[in-house]
Formats: C-alpha cells, sequence, structure tokens
C-alpha cells in the first residue's frame, strides 16, 4: 500500500526467497507445524493425545484467518495465545491439546531458528555464486599486469586477476565462518517456562526418557540433530549475536569489494556493468556512475552497524529470560537477512558483467613502469661496476625531477633522464629491455591457480542463482 511505510529492503533490494521466508505466513505456518510436531511425539509417547487430533491440525496448517487472530490478539494481548485460538477455530476436535506442556518460545524461538537456518542456507549459496564470478574473473584475467597501489598510491604491479582473489578470499573467510555456524545449529526444542522442562516431568510423570526422546523427534521432523544441552526459556541469543556477525563480515567483504571498484573505476580502468539505456545522472548525461557498487557500499554499512543489535541483547537476557529482546529482534534480524541478500545480489551483478578495459591498465602501467623498475635498473648497473649507493643517488634525483614533469602534466622522462646520465653507464635501449611489465608481476598468475584449486571443491555445491536486480 503506498500511503504506508514499506522497508526499501522489501520493496527495492532482496530477492523473493528471502521477503517469502521471513513472511508471516512462512513464520505462522511454521509455528503450526511446531504444534503438530508436538502433538505428534506426544501422542507416540503415551500422552493423551489422539491420532485423530494430530491429523485435524495437519489438515489446517495454512488456513491461517489472520482478522481472527489480530481481533483475538487485541482482547488477550498475546500473539501466541491469539495463534491457538484461531487454530483451535479451524481444529476444533484439537483445540484442546494445542501447545499441551509448552511456554510461547517453543513456537516463537524455534521457528526462528528454522527460518534462520534456511536463510543462512540460501545465503550461501548467493556467496559461493559470487566466488564463482570471482574466480573465473581472476583466472580470465590472472596475467595481465596491473599497477599494485599501498596506501593508494602507485606501488609495484601486481595483475588485474590476482587482485580479485583478495576480494574472493575475503568472501572465502565468510563461507568458512558460515559453515561452521551451520555444522553447530541446534534446535531448542520444548523446554518449557525456565528451561527445566518441568511441565514434561509433570506430564511424563518423571520420565526423564521421554522427555529426550519427544525432543528428538521434534528436532528431527525439522532437520536438527541436537537440541541445546541447556537453556532458559529462550535458546541462547549468543546464536543470534554469531548469525548476524557473519552476515555483517559478508558485508565487510562486499564493501571492500565495492570500494575498490569505485576507485578503479575513478580511472576507467574496471568498470562496473551498464545498461544501453541507463542513465548515470539526471543533469550530466555523459557519467557512468558506479551506482551498484555504490548500493553495495550502502547496504553493507548498514548491515555491518546491525551486528550491534545481537551483541547487545545477547548481553543483557536478565536470567531465564528477559523480553526487551523481543521487539529489537523483530526488526533487526530479519533486517540483517534482507540487508545480507540484497548486497549479494547485487554482488553477483557486478561480478558477473565487469569490465575491464585493457589499454587503459596498460597505459596506467606503462606510465609508471620507469619507477618501478628502478630497483631492477639499479641491480643492473651494479652488475656493470657501478658502486651502488652512488646509483641509488642518480635515480633518486633524476626521479625527483620526473616526478616534476608529471606534475606539471607532460610525460615521464626517468628514462631520458636516465639514459642521459654517464654515471650510471646504461643506454634506453638497455634500461627499456628492463621495463617489460611480465617481468615485475612476481607469482600472481600462480597464486591465482592455488586460489582456485582450493575452492573448487566448495563451488561443486553451488545452484545457479537468478542476477537480475532493481535499478
Amino acid at each position: 500500500m503506498k500511503d504506508k511505510y514499506e522497508s526499501p529492503l522489501s520493496s527495492r533490494y532482496a530477492s523473493e526467497y528471502m521477503l517469502k521466508l521471513f513472511s508471516m505466513d512462512t513464520r505462522f505456518q511454521t509455528w503450526r507445524k511446531l504444534w503438530v510436531s508436538l502433538a505428534k511425539a506426544q501422542n507416540k509417547l503415551g500422552l493423551p493425545v489422539s491420532i485423530d487430533q494430530v491429523k485435524e491440525l495437519e489438515e489446517h496448517i495454512y488456513d491461517i484467518d489472520y482478522d481472527v487472530v489480530s481481533k483475538r490478539e487485541k482482547e488477550v494481548r498475546h500473539d501466541v495465545m491469539a495463534h491457538v485460538y484461531a487454530y483451535g477455530q479451524v481444529a476444533p476436535d484439537a483445540a484442546g491439546i494445542i501447545h499441551l506442556g509448552a511456554t510461547s518460545c517453543y513456537v516463537t524461538d524455534n521457528a526462528d531458528i528454522i527460518i534462520y537456518r534456511d536463510g543462512l542456507k540460501f545465503i550461501r549459496n548467493e556467496l559461493l555464486n559470487v566466488l564463482n564470478n570471482l574466480c573465473n574473473f581472476a583466472d580470465k584475467y590472472k596475467d595481465l599486469p596491473t599497477l599494485g597501489y599501498t596506501h593508494f598510491q602507485p606501488a609495484q604491479l601486481v595483475t588485474v586477476g590476482k587482485r580479485a582473489t583478495l576480494w574472493a578470499q575475503d568472501f572465502l573467510f565468510d563461507i568458512e565462518e558460515l559453515d561452521d555456524i551451520l555444522s553447530h545449529l541446534k534446535f531448542l526444542g520444548c523446554r518449557g517456562t525456565t528451561g527445566t522442562e518441568a511441565s514434561f516431568m509433570d506430564l511424563f510423570e518423571g520420565d526423564e526418557n521421554k522427555i529426550d526422546e519427544m525432543n528428538r523427534m521434534i528436532a528431527a521432523d525439522f532437520g536438527f540433530e541436537e537440541c541445546f544441552i541447556v537453556a532458559g526459556q529462550t535458546y541462547p541469543r549468543k546464536l543470534d549475536s554469531r548469525i548476524i556477525n557473519v552476515l555483517s563480515s559478508i558485508g565487510q567483504s562486499a564493501y571492500r569489494m565495492a570500494q575498490d571498484i569505485r576507485l578503479l573505476q575513478h580511472d576507467h580502468q574496471i568498470e562496473e556493468p551498464f545498461e544501453k539505456s541507463q542513465i548515470g545522472s539526471s543533469a550530466m548525461a555523459y557519467k557512468r556512475n558506479p551506482m551498484r557498487s555504490e548500493r553495495i557500499c550502502s547496504l553493507s554499512r548498514y548491515l555491518i552497524s546491525d551486528a550491534l543489535n545481537p551483541a547487545m541483547t545477547a548481553s543483557v537476557q536478565w536470567l531465564e529470560r528477559s523480553l526487551d529482546d523481543s521487539a529489537n529482534r523483530r526488526i533487526s534480524m530479519p533486517e540483517a537477512f534482507l540487508c545480507a541478500d540484497s548486497v549479494l545480489k547485487l554482488c553477483y551483478n557486478v561480478t558477473d558483467g565487469m569490465v575491464v578495459n585493457e589499454k587503459i591498465v596498460e597505459k596506467f602501467t606503462s606510465e609508471y613502469m620507469p619507477f618501478i623498475a628502478t630497483e631492477n635498473i639499479m641491480m643492473e648497473a651494479v652488475k656493470k661496476g657501478q658502486d651502488r649507493q652512488d646509483v641509488h643517488e642518480i635515480i633518486r634525483q633524476c626521479s625527483v625531477e620526473a616526478n616534476e614533469e608529471i606534475k606539471q602534466g607532460r610525460a615521464n622522462n626517468l628514462l631520458d633522464l636516465l639514459s642521459q646520465n654517464e654515471k650510471l653507464g646504461l643506454n634506453k635501449e638497455e634500461l627499456e629491455k628492463i621495463l617489460n611489465p611480465k617481468d615485475y608481476t612476481g607469482r600472481s598468475s600462480s597464486q591465482v591457480d592455488n586460489f582456485i584449486e582450493k575452492v573448487k571443491p566448495l563451488l561443486s555445491d553451488m545452484k545457479a542463482m537468478d542476477g537480475t536486480i532493481s535499478l
């Protein structure tokens, strides 16, 4: 509706999958699936829950009447009990056993863990697609020399492909951290109001094995092998902090890459994709702004800062439960997932169509080659019998003079100055032989090969994704 606020993450940026995952339908249908699983386990373990009641609940997982829920919540001021009531309206024979022995966090927290797990898996695939694009790009340009920068000042040569592996490695770190979280992700189960399972000690007449079996059965229904060893009323909020920390880390990786692309696009060395009819500026029709990379940086900045929310929440969990996490988590957790998804969609699009202007890259490389080669020039002069310290001073003085020429808008004349200095003992032809850029990229090419070989097993898990984005 146009007359009400709508998050830009949902209206402009995030994928359909992530919007569906964090929708009300998914959340509340998952609640009902959890109630079904609880009733099914209780039936099998001998509690007064009939198979017909379980079947009736199963038949009404998806027909949620939100008007009934809304009206009931206004009366009772409790969202979970409003949904219990609405579920009982469509499954009247099972109404009396819905939520038996459980507390609200049975559905709210377990549903969150399920949704976060599925969101992380989706984001993992997006990461793999970005990593694959960067590996393809790195492989294509692994031998193309380019000017390296330290402190954003010209430094020794690297290759275009080697630089891309620096971006790719950051994303690789994120995948490794995400995999660690997924491999240790546990279910809350049905633990009661303070995590002691006291209500089930009563229902199962002190049979702890049945309580454990009930939780194992419910966890298995949703693809989990383990429950947390101990819990309060909620699952440990440290989990939220771990999850958003890895999403924040993805934002850091994306920001670093996009910022580098923005710097390189300033000189037209590398450019992000630009549509045929795309407008770069409303006033300056000639412009080709790196708008997607800028958007990556903008969204990533939000994502990075969002990591503070679960950190503060995890640190102020009073004893067995405090409700001051609820409103914050409703906003910060979904928005972090939507934002990470949005960032990775953009990263995929940019890395899938990144353009290298090789002639510009060669121009910058050639312009600075005389400076880059000065150490090799010094070694060559020493080989011919010159004093190393004298040669160093000659090169220093000539370099200062050449820099002044460049600052006046004129060409780099360092080779001319050096060849004219008789004390150096090298003519221009000898100097030019030292200036082959490919002799100055070190192990750049083999480092690209080694990196790609390292990540190949990971990429075998990748499923194709649609790189379409909203401009």
